[in-house]
Formats: C-alpha cells, structure tokens, sequence
C-alpha cells in the first residue's frame, strides 16, 4: 500500500485559516478531494493522511467528516485546545473516533519557543499516548532542541516531525545545528516526515538541491523511520505535487517502506489498521 502521509482539505468560506490569506495565490481556494484523485491515481497512491491546518476544533470536525465520506482517507492529524483545563477530556473524546490518528498544534506559529514545555500540559501528553495518538510537530529549526526535551517527558506520545522541521536553504550543505538537532531527535525514536522540502528550497531547486537535507534524514532516522508526504496543495507553491513526488522517488525511491509501510506503522497500525 501506498501512502500520502501529509496532505489538506481545506473551505475557505469555513473562516479559521488565519495565514490562508489572498497574497498565497494559486492556493487561495478550496482544496477538495476531487482535486486530489487525479494525482493519486497518476501516482498509484492508495490512501493518505489528512492534516489538520486551522488550530480550531471546529476544523478537526471538518476533517474526520470528510474522511468518512473519503475512501482514500486513511486517517485524520486534528487539533484540540491543548491549553484548555479539560484538555484531556477533549482528547479521549475527540479519539473515540478511529479516524482521528493524531494531534498537531500549530507550533511554527506559535511566538513562544518554549511553548511546547511550559504551556503543554503533561496530562495531555498522557492523554494522546493512552489513546495512541501521534503528536505531529510542525516546527522550525529553533524548536527542536524544546521538542527534545518534551521527548525526555515519561508519557510522550509518539512524534513525527513534519517537514525536516523547515530546514534553512541557502548554503551548500544543511547547517550543523539542523543536523545535529535532527540527529538528536532521531535518537529519541522520533519519526520525520518527509515533506514540505521544496517548499522551504529556492523557487529553482532541483533534486540535487535537496539531496543533502534528504541524505542526512535517512543517516539519522534510518528509511524505516522516515514518512513521504506530498504536502499537497501546499506544495502547489514550488512546483506541484508531480515534480515533488518524482524528486522524492528519486532521492528515496530505493526505500519503498518510506511511501507506505512506515505511515502504516507510525499512524494506523494502533489505531486499527486504517
């Protein structure tokens, strides 16, 4: 089975997407899964993720609909008010529904570095690994050294590292505090997805652009460790689902567990098996 680990749905007349503003052009518009087959069936993708990208629960309801009314979605990353005092609550609730297979707070977004230490609540961390939820970590290079250590926490769930973390481009080789963050996450039994790569690369980046960030992830997670994900329709932005898929064939292809049996693993496998 094949398996696109990273992808939205998203309406814009729903209101919650606060960054989806009209200055991303060809993004600015609803994303339905009619726009979606066509490349999963170019592709032979059997099923995929759907990930959440309002922090509102509202959107999460939106989501886990529009899989049970979607074959081909697998399994939904939600939110919920981490903050909020019954957070655990909220969590155990919203998990009584299979499809949902993760949560991801919007941490890229958030001003506080320090958020996921201070503001997290452990019992929710408890919550999500008691109901075998993944915790999706959308960050930036200067999180990782805090996401470290909310994986030192006794009862963190399982993490997936959405995106290489966003590496900073711009010199021939990855920064040795991304590789060393990176590699240190690793050691923690961390997953890394890889996606969003083009997106953060120079408008023309080509496969040897990316082949070093790409190299240093399979070093460090090993390619049972490392999830594809097309990022779609935000990789519409630098070049289209096509080109990013064939670049990650390219770079990745001699592992095939990394575009299919590692998402199962990581997302379905404690969550009945999608």
């Amino acid at each position: 089975m094949k398996i696109d680990a990273h992808q939205h749905y998203w309406r814009l007349a729903r209101g919650d997407y606060g960054w989806l503003t009209p200055d991303k052009g060809a993004i600015h518009r609803d994303f339905a899964p009619a726009d979606l087959a066509p490349h999963l069936a170019a592709h032979g993708i059997d099923r995929t993720i759907l990930v959440q990208a309002a922090p509102t629960e509202a959107e999460t309801a939106f989501l886990l609909e529009t899989a049970a009314n979607t074959p081909s979605v697998a399994g939904v990353v939600g939110w919920v008010d981490f903050e909020a005092p019954d957070a655990p609550r909220r969590i155990a609730a919203a998990a009584r529904d299979r499809r949902l297979v993760g949560l991801r707070p919007m941490l890229h977004d958030i001003d506080d570095p320090e958020w996921l230490l201070t503001k997290f609540p452990a019992q929710a961390a408890a919550a999500m690994r008691e109901a075998g939820l993944v915790f999706d970590a959308l960050v930036r290079p200067r999180h990782l050294s805090v996401l470290a250590a909310f994986m030192d926490r006794a009862a963190c769930p399982a993490v997936v590292v959405d995106h290489c973390a966003k590496p900073q481009f711009g010199n021939a080789v990855p920064s040795a505090s991304w590789r060393a963050d990176m590699a240190a996450l690793a050691a923690r039994g961390a997953w890394c997805k890889l996606s969003g790569l083009a997106t953060e690369a120079p408008a023309d980046w080509t496969p040897a652009t990316l082949e070093p960030y790409v190299r240093h992830v399979l070093e460090v997670f090993g390619p049972e460790r490392i999830i594809w994900g097309s990022d779609w329709p935000v990789v519409n932005l630098a070049g289209g689902y096509d080109r990013w898929y064939a670049a990650a064939r390219a770079l990745a292809g001699a592992h095939p567990q990394i575009f299919g049996a590692n998402a199962h693993a990581c997302y379905l496998s404690g969550r009945g098996g999608g």
